[in-house]
């Protein structure tokens, strides 16, 4: 099994992140009580710019969740289908070779999924095996490359798609002053991504999936995710949250990779969610990680901003393309999210 490719799109509006802390200011008004916390929670989450699916001046218009969710429909379909497209060009394979597409996402909801819509646009086989997946958040994406990876080996002349499409900002909560809401408002940005994993038949040049694992952490469902109400989709975003990744990731990376007879130094490549700066700070903490081993993911974070579940793959995209490892290196591709819970994929280069 391997990952045959890994790519990405956005919209076609990018903001730097001060224009966005001006426009934000203008969109809260008066409501904003003091426009320099959100100033200093803007700065502080190393963000320089980020993709949105809208212009900016088009937010005010979105009076309810539904006009918000139609939006992400149209747009989740144009992005799923460009990320999806560059990721089979990538991998070299015609669409017709997919046996089974998962998508992800936890900024919007369809019924026919958005899965079932691509197919239909795309002209996908019409006995590919669809797994749409909502509420898995930022931890999707490694959680999906694991999935394809279930079904490819089961499946091993067959390739598996994982499609990931995140448009946070039409989930922004003009009501919400919360510190939660106003640090998603700096951190979180649109964009999608697209994996392609195929089985042992399937000729392909990407790290080898050796082995994953999911680990749970019971009674932490209030750590991450959403509280849904009449206006969409309300962050629930708990300070804990670095605390909680320095106490359990390095255990349960070291118990993983033991497991498979490996330690952690025997890892040269790490493939990592973004999630902001302290929580990249707390996972270099818990795994020890110094010296630009997490350049990737801080370099996304910069560029992009926290993607939820489609981070993961797009540092997967740049290391693949642009930093890929010597033939033989050990890697592991993570991601915590909402449960809260962790993914954790063991690759060989």
């Amino acid at each position: 099994m391997k990952i045959s490719s890994a790519a990405s799109a956005f919209p076609e509006h990018y903001y730097s992140q001060k224009i966005l802390l001006e426009k934000l200011q203008e969109y809260w008004g008066d409501r904003l009580r003091n426009p320099q916390l959100l100033a200093r929670l803007h700065r502080n989450v190393a963000v320089e710019g980020r993709y949105l699916a809208l212009p900016t001046e088009k937010y005010s218009d979105i009076a309810t969740w539904g006009q918000a969710n139609d939006i992400w429909i149209a747009v989740a379909q144009e992005l799923g289908e460009q990320a999806l497209c560059r990721a089979l060009h990538y991998a070299g394979l015609d669409s017709s070779r997919l046996g089974a597409l998962l998508f992800v996402s936890v900024t919007g909801i369809a019924s026919p999924s958005i899965d079932a819509l691509l197919i239909n646009r795309m002209g996908l086989p019409t006995n590919i095996r669809r797994t749409p997946v909502f509420g898995l958040g930022c931890v999707a994406g490694a959680a999906g490359i694991a999935r394809a990876a279930d079904y490819v080996r089961a499946y091993p002349s067959q390739a598996a798609a994982l499609v990931s499409v995140e448009l946070c900002s039409l989930t922004l909560q003009r009501d919400d002053l919360s510190v939660a809401n106003l640090i998603s408002s700096g951190l979180f940005a649109d964009g999608a991504a697209a994996a392609i994993v195929t089985g042992d038949e399937v000729e392909a040049n990407g790290p080898t999936i050796l082995a994953s694992r999911s680990v749970f952490y019971p009674d932490t469902e209030e750590m991450m995710g959403w509280k849904v109400t009449e206006k969409g989709f309300r962050i629930t975003l708990s300070p804990e949250v670095p605390a909680l990744i320095r106490q359990n990731l390095g255990r349960d990376v070291d118990a993983f990779l033991a497991d498979h007879g490996y330690q952690r130094s025997d890892v040269k490549s790490w493939v990592l969610h973004t999630g902001g700066p302290k929580v990249l700070e707390a996972t270099a903490d818990a795994l020890d990680l110094r010296n630009g081993q997490l350049e990737a993911s801080w370099n996304c974070l910069k560029k992009v901003g926290n993607l939820s579940s489609a981070s993961v793959l797009v540092v997967l995209e740049d290391v693949m393309r642009n930093r890929r490892p010597e033939p033989g290196t050990l890697g592991l591709l993570a991601a915590m999210g909402p449960g809260f819970c962790s993914e954790l994929v063991l690759l060989e280069w």
